[in-house]
Order: structure tokens, then sequence, then C-alpha cells
């Protein structure tokens, strides 16, 4: 159990800026394991995010709460995977080979297509929330208590990012890392594949908000999958595999698909 914690810690120091207890030794074999971690991270993420949403939508308005929520996930994760989107933009739209295309993906200024890819992504996050429901239906007598008001709102947000964590985690699996892995904060990741268990625990974490839901939001699953095989197929092409920015890519773009499937099942289904 105390290994298992470790490995936790490890995916927690990784993938955002909560402090970790200082008794915790970094060890690089907790980090090779990690990865089945990160959607439980994506839990802690979206619940911390969804808490301001709630605060913030009851003493000011709905848009500023989504703004609010959007942007805590940004600090909590110091911009980490919105960072990796941005690269991607940038080395995909400027670079004409491989070569290319790695060498901007290091570059750690920001261009033109890096910046219109964050701002297109902000804003459709933005959209989609502000389309997703807030309340329980009409016909029922609201409950004094948020949790029960928001609930839909809540597990959806919070499932947002631990299924889109799960994403990323299932190329690492299938595709080789492609870049100089001795500069990469991402080394130690690339040489590892984790065990069938351990991609089932991944797995249990991340559709674990959506089973307090109806089971037809299990259906997210589908066009996240086939968004997430079309990422890795593009990059196969381009690259011949992956690196850090397409795992953060992936994450980000898979989180837009899990809105909009969402809100899709959420009028037409439910």
């Amino acid at each position: 159990m105390k290994n298992e914690y470790n490995i936790f810690l490890s995916a927690v120091q990784f993938l955002t800026r909560i402090k970790v207890p200082g008794s915790f030794v970094y060890k690089q074999e907790y980090l090779q394991q990690s990865s089945r971690y990160f959607p439980l991270v994506g839990i802690i993420v979206g619940a911390i995010s969804a808490l301001i949403y709630l605060v913030l939508n009851k003493y000011l308005s709905n848009d500023l709460a989504i703004l609010g929520y959007m942007l805590t996930s940004i600090w909590i994760t110091g911009a980490f995977h919105e960072d990796g989107l941005a690269d991607v933009c940038d080395a995909f739209g400027g670079g004409w080979n491989k070569e290319k295309i790695l060498v901007i993906m290091k570059d750690s200024r920001l261009g033109t297509f890096g910046l219109i890819g964050l701002l297109a992504a902000f804003a459709a996050k933005f959209l989609l929330l502000k389309e997703l429901p807030g309340f329980m239906p009409p016909e029922i007598t609201p409950s004094l208590n948020p949790l029960v008001n928001y609930k839909t709102m809540i597990l959806l947000m919070i499932a947002a990012h631990s299924l889109s964590r799960f994403m990323p985690v299932t190329i690492i699996q299938q595709y080789a890392y492609v870049a100089d892995i001795d500069l990469s904060k991402s080394k130690p990741l690339s040489n590892s594949v984790l065990s069938s268990l351990s991609l089932v625990i991944g797995l249990a974490f991340a559709v674990l908000p959506l089973l307090f839901l109806s089971p037809w939001y299990l259906l997210v699953l589908v066009p996240m999958y086939l968004c997430r095989t079309s990422l890795a197929r593009f990059f196969v092409k381009w690259i011949g595999g992956y690196t850090g920015d397409c795992l953060g890519a992936t994450q980000q773009v898979t989180e837009l698909v899990f809105y909009l499937s969402a809100l899709i099942i959420w009028r037409y289904i439910v």
C-alpha cells in the first residue's frame, strides 16, 4: 500500500502543482508506473475546479463561474496540457517534415498557430460548458444543497478531467515515443508499459464519476476513443509516434469531445 501511495504521489507531482508530503522521495520507478493514477489525479483536479464553479455561481454569475472553473484547472496543473496543445499546433501548423516539426515543438516560444489553437480551445470549452445542464429538471423541487442541484454538471465536469487523462495513457501503451527522450520530462513514462490490471485500474478511475449518472453517458467513451485514435494516427503519420506535447494535446482535445458528446447525450438521449 505504501508503494502504491508513492506511485500515486508521483502522478500528482508530475501532473499538478499540488504539493506532496515532504516525506515523499521521488524515484523514477514510481513515475514509470504512475500513469494508471492519471485519471484519479483528473478527478482531484476536476473536483477542486468544480468547487470553485459552485462558489462563483452562487455569488456571481454562471459565466464567471465557468471561467473560474477553467482558470482553476489551468492553475492547478500549471497549464501542463495547454502548453502541449499550443506546441502541437505550432509544430504541425508550421512544420513540413518530421525534423522541422520536432524542432518547433521544442521551442518554448508561442507562435501564431499555438495562440489560435489555445483561443479556439478555450472558446469552445467555455461555450460547451455554458450549454451543459446546471440544475435538476424543473419538475423536481431543488434542494438547498448545491451538490444536489448541480449534481449532473459537477459529475460531468469531474468526468471530463478523469476520462481525458486516460486517453493519453492508452497512447503511451500503444505507440512509440519519438522525441529526444534524454531531454524529455516524459522519458520515464515513455519507457513504461502498464499491465492489463493497471490499465483496468486507470479505466475504473476514469469512468467512476459517470457511474453516478445515467448509463447513457458512458457513450462518451466512443467519440473520445475515436478522437484519440485519429490524433494518434496523425502523429504517427507525420513524426512516427508521439511526444509529451502530443499527449497534452490529446488530453485537451478529448476533453472538448467529452463536453460535446455529453451535451448531445443530455439533450437527445437522457
